[in-house]
């Protein structure tokens, strides 16, 4: 990647920002954004499917109140992708990469493609000649321009990246230099993922931009710090600790819903790594009312808008709010037994 110049400067061309509410004791609340989704973030096809659901059950609500629609984000996604074709393309092909049927977003992998009427792909559909991308089709070899890669870096390309990877594309990282394909999103876009340089967003956004960031970050203590280390240690019971390269709510503790054997388990290994993690405080989420088995119940949320950059800046109204189902839970991640929400913005 060193002195390639990505497609308009744009790197992450789809992202998902974690935004969380914590309520103050005064019963204000305070906006954070806990997470960065910058590398292949999920969720989206949620967030639609969510609003078709609720409009199919709950029709006098969306007659009774101005809701702003979500149902356009493919239509602005694709405008975004071909906006971000090679300059030589008239008329771009784009299509969606897919580690194939086994990965546990295959259906927001097929739905994307579906409903933005262009070819879902693996990576065995794709070869790459002459440092073009070409798509094997039953017409023979179709040139694509655009590709929303839905598979980590590492698999992408097996003569650069892992070797043994069958997923990816032979040569994908040299029609990549060579300006003859826009990947959505750049390689190595993962590292903005990492917990580790989380803690560094607002000073960047203050040294890039000369501005001040609208929305702060979570408070956070990186555990190679020696001073920060050693208030996790003692604090440890009332922190969140995260693996820095953690995902999905693994790897993770929540002290205050830790038991003590749980807490010193964990001290062990913060200990014997603490490059790997950071802490930051127990926020007291906001809670939404959901219906769960033993009635309606106030349940943690957080929301993930998605955040479209191309020839301009566009989001939909509405967003994917995620749900900690278990009683008093933080965790929101479907993978750890989280729910999701409709989301409104009510239209003034």
């Amino acid at each position: 990647m060193v002195d390639l110049k990505v497609p308009g400067g744009i790197y992450s061309i789809i992202a998902g920002i974690d935004i969380v509410r914590a309520c103050n004791p005064d019963g204000s609340g305070t906006y954070y954004v806990l997470e960065d989704n910058l590398r292949v973030p999920s969720g989206v096809s949620y967030m639609l499917e969510n609003r078709k659901m609720m409009m199919r059950l709950f029709p006098d609500l969306f007659a009774e109140h101005r809701i702003a629609p979500v149902a356009h984000y493919p239509d602005l996604l694709l405008d975004t992708l071909r906006a971000m074709a090679p300059a030589s393309v008239n008329e771009p092909t784009a299509v969606v990469l897919t580690p194939g049927m086994y990965n546990s977003a295959y259906f927001e992998h097929a739905f994307l493609a579906q409903q933005m009427g262009i070819e879902l792909v693996e990576g065995k559909d794709l070869f790459v000649k002459d440092d073009f991308v070409y798509m094997r089709t039953t017409r023979g070899p179709q040139r694509v321009d655009v590709i929303y890669r839905r598979l980590d870096d590492d698999f992408m390309d097996p003569e650069v990246f892992r070797k043994d990877s069958s997923l990816g594309v032979p040569g994908m990282l040299r029609a990549y230099r060579a300006g003859n394909v826009t990947l959505a999103n750049a390689f190595g876009t993962g590292i903005a993922d990492d917990k580790s340089i989380y803690p560094y967003v607002p000073k960047m956004i203050e040294f890039y931009l000369g501005e001040k960031p609208i929305l702060q970050n979570v408070p956070t203590y990186i555990c190679r710090e020696k001073d920060d280390l050693k208030y996790t240690l003692d604090n440890l019971a009332d922190l969140v600790v995260k693996e820095v390269h953690g995902a999905g709510g693994y790897g993770m503790l929540v002290g205050p819903a830790a038991t003590k054997a749980e807490v010193e388990a964990f001290r062990e290994v913060l200990m014997t790594n603490p490059t790997n993690y950071i802490a930051q405080p127990t926020l007291s989420l906001s809670t939404c009312p959901t219906f769960v088995e033993s009635g309606i119940a106030p349940r943690h949320i957080d929301l993930r808008p998605f955040v479209l950059s191309g020839k301009t800046v566009q989001m939909v109204p509405g967003g994917l709010t995620r749900v900690a189902l278990k009683e008093g839970s933080l965790v929101v991640n479907s993978s750890q037994g989280g729910g999701t929400k409709d989301t409104w913005v009510l239209e003034t």
